[in-house]
């Protein structure tokens, strides 16, 4: 019988594995990104990430290695995604054990940043993460899992209307209906795509964040402060 230590027991050896690739910040963000946002080309995951594709190459062959992501060629692309579905909870639940460990230092207060901020045309930080965990939570939309660059819709749209969007206006023709996008501050997704643009269009004309011409700041109300945690449990202002 293998001991606790026991570095050869086969989960012990997948968890020491897995975390030995974690370590670097490159293959570790580019595993996020594959994991919210769906395949990407090394040419799309290099611009995102901001690093040159050799550089990135050589940590997605390591991935390789380590089965953590695969790899199809289409023409003169190559096509990256996660080898997982269950590797998005995995790297969501890291990420949300690092913003508890933030939260209970002491002197760093919340910034507007981390609490509510547009992304394009949908809303980013603690906000948009809220809004995607609960529709996701409630049923309307299915999880992100990596093997596509859209999300599904659920079974239960209830949540939907609770914000104060109708599906059937929502205007899809020109763009993916949802997507998870990679939360910049968070390190978690947030809604994108036609219906990201109109959960945030719903929270504006309800006067529950305001935008400010100019910048991508959102503020949220007094109202909203009273209202987005029904709306949102998981959203809490400072």
């Amino acid at each position: 019988m293998r001991g606790w230590v026991d570095a050869d027991e086969p989960v012990l050896a997948s968890v020491i594995s897995l975390t030995r690739e974690l370590a670097d910040p490159v293959r570790l963000t580019a595993l996020q990104l594959l994991s919210a946002e769906g395949p990407h080309t090394l040419t799309q995951l290099a611009d995102a990430l901001g690093v040159s594709a050799p550089r990135l190459g050589n940590h997605l062959a390591r991935l390789r290695t380590a089965g953590l992501v695969t790899v199809e060629h289409t023409g003169r692309h190559a096509v990256y995604r996660v080898a997982s579905p269950g590797l998005g909870e995995v790297l969501s639940a890291l990420a949300h054990y690092a913003h508890a460990d933030l939260a209970v230092r002491p002197g760093r207060p919340s910034t507007p940043d981390d609490v509510a901020h547009t992304c394009y045309d949908h809303a980013a930080g603690r906000l948009g993460v809220a809004v995607l965990g609960t529709l996701v939570e409630r049923g309307a939309l299915r999880p992100p899992d990596g093997r596509d660059g859209s999300l599904a819709l659920g079974g239960d749209p209830a949540a939907f209307a609770e914000l104060g969007v109708d599906l059937t206006t929502v205007d899809a023709r020109r763009r993916k209906l949802a997507t998870a996008c990679l939360d910049r501050t968070h390190r978690v997704p947030h809604l994108g795509g036609a219906l990201g643009k109109a959960v945030l269009d719903a929270l504006l004309a309800r006067d529950l964040v305001r935008a400010h011409e100019g910048t991508r700041e959102l503020t949220v109300t007094p109202k909203g402060a009273a209202e987005l945690p029904t709306l949102l449990p998981a959203f809490t202002t400072p």
